[in-house]
């Protein structure tokens, strides 16, 4: 079976080649339209396959976590109904993955899935969903970028098996009143996230 990407494509090419629509009825023009407006629009159209929105602008703390320069955003593809689009918020700290320490050696965090890593880590901490939900968009948001099957499958197993324990710390953590929303950054490079966190005003008027 032709993908929508290919079928669209097909379309397109069809269309800019100087083919006419069948008329409906005697009455009624040939189709006609500007290929310009036309190559726009189908290109537009094909994009909607690929949803991440937003580029990925981090900064780091001495050890191995990070922060959101600018909000990226994930989005439901029209074949993933149920699923709510998802903004991650400037300032969201975050270790690029929740996939266990055990698996960093063959699927390390900061891998091509960084992206909807990011998004999935933000499920995980605000919990504003199920915990099924944020592994389902997190294996939507690999697909996205054309990660390998065996990849994805990895990565989606590893979360499914082990993300509970992930998840429960967090809830923890949020009970204890940790936050994960910088309004201000460390200009030092060797800042510890531990310490900076514990720095009057940085988490605050967000």
């Amino acid at each position: 079976m032709p993908t929508r990407r290919i079928a669209l494509l097909q379309l397109s090419s069809f269309i800019l080649g100087g083919a006419t629509l069948p008329q409906q009825s005697h009455a009624e023009e040939p189709f006609a339209a500007d290929s310009g407006v036309i190559k726009q629009w189908m290109e537009e159209w094909i994009r909607l396959d690929k949803k991440p929105v937003g580029p990925l602008h981090v900064g780091r703390f001495a050890e191995r976590m990070y922060f959101l320069l600018r909000p990226i955003r994930w989005e439901p593809n029209p074949n993933q109904a149920g699923y709510s689009a998802v903004t991650v918020p400037t300032g969201f700290v975050t270790d690029f993955a929740s996939i266990p320490r055990v698996f960093w050696s063959a699927l390390p965090p900061d891998g091509q899935y960084t992206y909807p890593a990011i998004v999935h880590d933000y499920l995980y901490w605000s919990q504003a969903g199920s915990r099924e939900d944020a592994d389902s968009i997190l294996k939507f948001g690999m697909e996205d970028f054309g990660i390998g099957a065996p990849t994805v499958t990895a990565i989606y197993e590893a979360v499914r098996a082990f993300g509970q324990s992930a998840w429960d710390a967090n809830t923890r953590l949020k009970a204890a009143g940790e936050r994960r929303i910088l309004c201000r950054y460390p200009d030092n490079p060797t800042t510890a996230w531990d310490d900076w966190k514990k720095t009057p005003g940085v988490l605050d008027g967000c």
